[in-house]
């Protein structure tokens, strides 16, 4: 690598300022956070991402009611009572864990999303690997240096960080609050997030030098690192300064994760142009201790959601009472979830499939995809498989909320996947008038149990179907079907049992945004 790109590559992080006791690290040169970000964007909107390190138990946190007895017995040491489950109004098959009080409510008035199974193919179980996957927007097997909001802001901002700030484009690209820059926002170019460990030295030693350079790499090393300074300290200004506009906020609880949210929302107030901000919360890797065994509504991950279910709503509530809801949606994610069967140490080992959320005034309040099909019988390898590919809740942000085209949507993803009803499109001047609860595309076979074939039956509305076999990991093992049909109606496809041992699988259909997934058993 030349030294000059190693310079701009490695240096992880720029100053950071602090408001409140929390670090507030810059994010300058990350192409996601361009195009979200600038005044030059196509809308005024703002995207937060609440990333949840460790893999987060989502059947713990999203409880399958409709599937309660098969979840209680794969689970039994830290299943959640039944009638401990939070309701969620209009929906009698789903409920959340009952530390989420505050989400329950923000469900009840349409401000949250859930989002059933959110995963990929081949899922990794590595947190390493697992956490660049969701970073990049890549295939399992594609290892991209690039993030996906990156290539956004790219997209939207090419030529980024030369002439910035500008009088056009005052404020920072991105905003990461409280943790180390990410491969999200990792550029073709520049890494966005850069820091230094102790700013004031760093300004100190470069801060108003406009001598010469030698005409050297060293001598363009120095002038790079001069330039980003210099732009550091204008953005440290407007950041400042935008705090200090906002003088009255709603009440937050004292946590890490609140603490980060209510500086976003002052940011975002104080009149600051950022389109993306970045908050993280970890702990979420649960593999023992999980629950207090004598009340399983208790214990380290009851604490964590609860963490994230006040802190997520007090925010919620300070953008209505700042007068700024309209402009902005969030959303969580974490690597992956856990496995379907709880193990010996009252905790959960990783696994695929999660459910994922979206909330804000401009989310379609309820529950996208169906509960998870847990079998009667799992072992300590079964995983929940996925329904929606995470990239189809990237697609549908870039579309339906920052207003890129479909072209622009492939260039950013390396190719196209389907936009689901979400988010009120109408930001985007996008008539969408679909339902978030339409569960009309329907899995049959006979028999099931079986041994040697099984007659699978499929109902499709017409357009492009996908009809996968997956294994009890929720690794996809064979693509049956994948076609455009001009006509709506069922079809069908002989599944033979050749390679495949005993076991519990699963048939996912994709039709458009409408998916299915259905356990199968072979003897």
């Amino acid at each position: 690598m030349e030294r000059r790109n190693f310079i701009r590559n490695s240096l992880a992080f720029l100053a950071p300022t602090m408001i409140g006791g929390n670090a507030i690290h810059i994010l300058q040169d990350h192409p996601l956070l361009n195009t979200a970000m600038l005044a030059t964007s196509t809308t005024d909107k703002v995207l937060v991402i609440i990333q949840l390190s460790g893999g987060n138990d989502g059947l713990n946190t999203v409880i399958p009611l409709s599937e309660y007895r098969n979840y209680q017995n794969a689970r039994s040491n830290i299943a959640i009572p039944e009638d401990k489950v939070l309701k969620l109004t209009g929906n009698s098959a789903t409920g959340i864990h009952p530390s989420m009080t505050a989400m329950q409510n923000l469900f009840s008035d349409g401000k949250l999303n859930i989002v059933q199974s959110v995963g990929y193919p081949q899922p990794s179980f590595s947190h390493f690997r697992a956490t660049d996957i969701w970073m990049s927007g890549s295939d399992s097997n594609e290892y991209l240096n690039t993030g996906w909001a990156g290539r956004f802001l790219n997209y939207e901002f090419p030529g980024y960080p030369d002439a910035y700030p500008s009088p056009e484009n005052p404020d920072p690209l991105a905003i990461q609050i409280g943790s180390l820059s990410t491969l999200t926002c990792q550029g073709p170019v520049v890494n966005m997030s850069l820091s230094v460990s102790d700013p004031s030295s760093f300004y100190n030693l470069i801060d108003g030098t406009n001598a010469s350079v030698s005409n050297t790499n060293s001598g363009y090393e120095l002038s790079f690192l001069r330039g980003i300074a210099k732009q550091t300290n204008l953005y440290t200004t407007r950041i400042k300064n935008a705090s200090d506009r906002v003088t009255k906020q709603v009440a937050y609880p004292n946590n890490s994760l609140a603490n980060q949210l209510k500086i976003v929302a002052r940011l975002i107030k104080g009149g600051l142009q950022t389109k993306v901000y970045m908050v993280n919360y970890g702990g979420f890797d649960t593999h023992s201790g999980q629950v207090v065994a004598s009340d399983t509504t208790t214990g380290a991950h009851a604490n964590l959601l609860k963490v994230l279910s006040d802190a997520i709503v007090a925010f919620q509530s300070d953008l209505s009472g700042l007068e700024i809801e309209d402009r902005v949606i969030g959303m969580t994610y974490s690597e992956f979830g856990r496995r379907i069967q709880s193990n010996a140490s009252g905790g959960t080992d990783h696994g695929a499939a999660a459910p994922l959320f979206l909330f804000g005034k401009n989310v379609r309040g309820g529950v996208f995809g169906n509960n998870p099909n847990i079998p009667a019988s799992v072992t300590v390898n079964d995983n929940v498989p996925y329904q929606y590919d995470f990239r189809t809740i990237y697609a549908t942000i870039l579309q339906n909320w920052f207003c890129v085209s479909n072209t622009g949507e492939t260039e950013i993803l390396t190719k196209q996947y389907p936009v689901l009803p979400l988010i009120n499109a109408s930001v985007c001047g996008i008539n969408d008038t679909s339902s978030t609860f339409a569960k009309d595309a329907l899995i049959y076979n006979y028999p099931n149990p079986f041994s040697n074939f099984t007659k699978v039956e499929f109902k499709t509305a017409g357009g492009h179907t996908l009809l996968q076999l997956l294994d009890g990991a929720g690794t996809v093992i064979r693509v049956l079907v994948e076609a455009n049909y001009n006509y709506a109606g069922m079809n069908s496809f002989s599944l033979y049992s050749n390679g495949l041992v005993p076991g519990v699988y699963y048939l996912r259909l994709q039709n458009e945004t409408k998916v299915f997934v259905k356990a199968i058993i072979k003897m």
